[in-house]
């Protein structure tokens, strides 16, 4: 099976929207998703994350199925106070997000959030929800997550199937460490997610039946790939901490 994440085209946060360059985008990983075709469409609830999925579905004619626990919204519990009026999420903020780096938080593992200086933050409220939705999605699509082995347990005969699944940068921060099993700040302060990019993923070989191979692993074929953008000529801004970065 292959798992597209796709972030949301270029944003507009208030009202929650595309701007014209994020509605390009979408029509753009539309194209490039239609080439092979995608069985199953997934999408956050908020509207930048659907009207993204919606060039998809348009074009492949394909229902949007939305899953609640894929809604930034919810994740609150990552940010950090940066001003006053405004907050940052921990691997974007000044002064946390160095920290995600160093040895002694790496050593905790995925008991990350345990370290002195990000303690009182809580953090460990804000994952384990948004894990056992994750699992439960995979569960039923036939892979059980087993932590421990870092690996999936097949648990039917497994369908080739291509599931595209639209929302945002900070989830899919969090969804890639746990599909991974990489701890979260590991993911979180060095991989980036741009607008409307894709990454794939593919869970088991797609060759050794469930009974010979009832393990597999998750493994990234592409991260944050914008080639989409390239082939159309949109113009490549990256947005960031509330930079907007064109490369």
């Amino acid at each position: 099976m292959l798992l597209y994440y796709i972030r949301h085209g270029d944003p507009i946060y208030s009202p929650d929207s595309l701007t014209p360059l994020g509605e390009e985008q979408a029509e753009s990983v539309a194209r490039r998703l239609s080439r092979f075709g995608v069985d199953e469409i997934y999408s956050s609830p908020s509207n930048r994350a659907m009207r993204t999925a919606d060039a998809t579905c348009r074009l492949l004619g394909k229902e949007m199925h939305t899953l609640d626990f894929l809604n930034e919204n919810d994740l609150k519990g990552l940010q950090i106070p940066l001003t006053e009026e405004k907050n940052a999420w921990v691997w974007s903020h000044p002064l946390y997000a160095p920290l995600l780096a160093e040895r002694e938080v790496r050593e905790l593992g995925d008991r990350w959030y345990e370290h002195p200086k990000l303690e009182p933050f809580h953090f460990e409220k804000t994952l384990p929800p948004v894990y056992q939705h994750l699992d439960a999605f995979l569960f039923s699509l036939g892979y059980e997550h087993d932590p421990d082995k870092g690996q999936y347990r097949v648990i039917r005969e497994p369908q080739e199937k291509r599931i595209a699944i639209f929302a945002h940068e900070c989830m899919g921060k969090i969804v890639m460490s746990r599909l991974l099993d990489i701890p979260f700040p590991y993911y979180a302060a060095h991989f980036e997610m741009h607008t409307s990019a894709l990454t794939v993923i593919r869970l088991g070989d797609g060759h050794s039946p469930a009974s010979k191979c009832p393990y597999i692993r998750a493994q990234v074929l592409t991260l944050s790939n914008d080639a989409h953008l390239y082939k159309d000529e949109i113009s490549l801004i990256h947005r960031y901490a509330g930079i907007r970065e064109e490369y």
